[in-house]
């Protein structure tokens, strides 16, 4: 295998496809980060409001998707655009669970909230 043989082979998809494919994936984490930033925000302003753990939880859900999308894309970037897709598929479906697993945590307890004062 020659330079030329090698350079050829590890041709890159073009940066503008990286971009689209990086967009329309970066909407859907987005739309994770404002759902959990929501869901914090109505959870701090309710009756009882947010004891530590459940700021710590709700605000880890908050960066949770920033984190996993750098990461994904960090993974991704250097391989073709199938694999940037898949890889950013991924990751949204770990913070799609991570998700859901904060829902279900936050329903059926109440130890993220301050307690009743009587």
């Amino acid at each position: 295998m020659n330079a030329e043989n090698a350079a050829t082979s590890t041709r890159r998809i073009p940066t503008w496809l990286t971009a689209t494919i990086t967009g329309a994936f970066g909407l859907l984490y987005a739309y994770a980060v404002w759902n959990a930033l929501d869901f914090l925000i109505l959870q701090a302003s309710g009756v009882r409001g947010l004891n530590g753990v459940g700021w710590a939880v709700l605000g880890f859900a908050v960066i949770f998707p920033v984190v996993v999308f750098a990461v994904a894309f960090a993974l991704g970037r250097r391989r073709g655009a199938a694999a940037l897709a898949v890889i950013l598929l991924v990751g949204l479906a770990l913070v799609a669970v991570f998700w859901l697993d904060v829902l279900a945590y936050s329903s059926i307890t109440d130890s993220l909230l301050n307690p009743v004062e009587t």
